[in-house]
């Protein structure tokens, strides 16, 4: 009989409950979900104890540029690998490189490092696809974005990454008559994103019944809410579709969290990092996007103090979330794992832990430190390794 795979003696967040007396069996897609006292029906298993720790479905990132040292503009297999291999050891087991406003030259190159990663057998976290951010924004809110690469939207510009692009985030109010919201709507696996934009309310909630579907980073680089003028903030509040957070503490004031669980509720809410090369790293100097970057106090700042992406962890993101506002943990946990797989149309193999789902499993403490990290069946991250149980 072919040798499976036990995680017991752990806490198992399902969709809406957390099991207990259980054992997740799994090879590179999760098979059964027992009774402890079943588990002899499995002759050739390797049990690991995780010593009532949890038992979460892998977190999946959808916009992070950057972690241990490496970016996505590096353009190269070995910096997706190092942002892979670091963010597993924070539980992440899958994710979307993001792109920075630069030359059309080293967009491209990044793309095709992306496409390269996605079709290889990287060590860490698995390669979805790309988050282009930029250059199709509005300078006015380009945030830690160089200008002097910002283009008008172009169907030319990403017809030939059709099948990498996941996500592309844009200001709509750039892209004359919706041109290209019309166009790439009709591409059903890559997700229109509102960000970097001075739209006004009308002009975002047009570009909602045109296409647009997502909003990177809530209330960051974005026209903010007046009363008499709703801007981007109000009408993605109004509207219907998901948006992200950056819950720092520094992106979006603590007490934003449970309001926008109020407004949005849990479905539409999507946790992610947005970290840069720092992530992981110490504090220090850093460059993101051909721009110095200074990193202290748990933030990453260009030198004229506009933030410029983060260091947050999804498994901190998880953390801070359920400290600040009245979510139960497997609640919160979604908004890490199942809500970024639906954003992307990959729910029907990530972001639960359900039979028939890829293995991506993540192993954590009452702490929220990760002891385990599994991405498809494989051990990508391990804080102490030993000898499993047979």
């Amino acid at each position: 009989m072919e040798q499976v795979n036990g995680l017991i003696n752990g806490k198992i967040i399902m969709e809406d409950s957390i099991e207990e007396n259980k054992v997740l069996i799994f090879k590179d897609k999760i098979i059964d979900i027992i009774d402890k006292e079943e588990i002899n029906k499995y002759k050739n298993i390797n049990l690991i104890d995780v010593n009532g720790k949890y038992i979460s479905p892998g977190f999946i990132d959808i916009h992070i540029h950057g972690a241990g040292g490496s970016d996505t503009m590096d353009r190269s297999i070995e910096a997706i690998e190092t942002i892979g291999k670091t963010i597993a050891k924070t539980g992440t087991t899958s994710f979307l490189p993001t792109t920075m406003t630069m030359d059309k030259g080293s967009i491209y190159k990044a793309l095709d490092t992306i496409r390269e990663s996605m079709n290889s057998n990287m060590q860490g976290a698995k390669v979805l696809g790309a988050h282009l951010e930029g250059p199709f924004i509005n300078k006015k809110y380009k945030g830690a974005q160089n200008p002097k690469h910002v283009l008008k939207p172009d169907y030319n510009f990403v017809k030939d990454y059709l099948d990498v692009i996941k996500v592309i985030t844009m200001a709509p109010e750039v892209d004359k008559e919706f041109q290209f919201i019309k166009k790439i709507k009709d591409y059903e696996n890559i997700v229109l994103s509102i960000g970097h934009s001075n739209a006004t309310y009308e002009e975002v909630m047009e570009s909602v019944n045109k296409g647009i579907t997502h909003a990177a980073h809530l209330f960051n680089a974005m026209r903010g809410m007046h009363h008499r003028e709703p801007g981007v903030v109000g009408a993605v509040l109004k509207s219907s579709i998901k948006c992200e957070l950056i819950v720092d503490k520094v992106h979006v004031h603590p007490a934003i969290f449970q309001l926008i669980v109020d407004i949005k509720g849990i479905n539409n809410i999507v946790l992610i990092t947005d970290s840069m090369r720092a992530g992981g790293m110490k504090e220090g100097i850093y460059e993101l996007g051909g721009q110095k970057v200074i990193v202290n106090d748990n933030s990453a700042r260009l030198e004229d103090g506009t933030l410029a992406g983060s260091i947050l962890t999804l498994n901190t993101a998880i953390k801070n979330m359920l400290e600040n506002t009245n979510l139960t943990l497997y609640e919160v946990v979604q908004l890490a794992t199942l809500n970024p797989a639906k954003a992307i149309g990959i729910d029907n193999k990530k972001g639960s832990i359900k039979i028939g789902k890829d293995a991506d499993i993540t192993v954590f403490d009452e702490d929220f430190n990760v002891h385990l990290t599994i991405a498809e069946g494989k051990i990508v991250y391990e804080k102490s390794p030993r000898p499993p149980l047979n």
